[in-house]
């Protein structure tokens, strides 16, 4: 069990909670969500998620990333304006924030 903030994830049974609500993730949202929380206060960049979440070394569309980010922070109730849980790090990549008082100066929305 991985727990940060308060998502908890169990990659084992593929299940994901907020707080004591279970999420209902697509297998792309499970595995995109996952390879954030596994390196959460780590900026992962968008190659390195495309190679592990999608499996290409190339880019298939340059907003398949951002509609599963969408509606993982969605389905988080994280809000797109003002994130906690999952920032976006303009022109380096995304990251999972390790606690609410995260630097809300260097992210963006989506």
């Amino acid at each position: 069990m991985i727990e940060v903030q308060d998502v908890r994830l169990d990659p084992v049974a593929r299940r994901a909670w907020r707080a004591d609500r279970e999420l209902d993730l697509s297998r792309k949202e499970f595995d995109l969500l996952q390879a954030l929380i596994e390196r959460a206060g780590d900026v992962v960049t968008r190659d390195e998620l495309m190679r592990n979440v999608w499996q290409v070394n190339f880019w298939t569309s340059s907003k398949t990333i951002d509609v599963h980010l969408g509606w993982v922070r969605r389905k988080l109730g994280d809000d797109t304006r003002d994130p906690r849980l999952i920032t976006t790090i303009r022109g380096r990549g995304l990251r999972f924030e390790t606690d609410r008082g995260a630097d809300r100066g260097v992210g963006a929305s989506l």
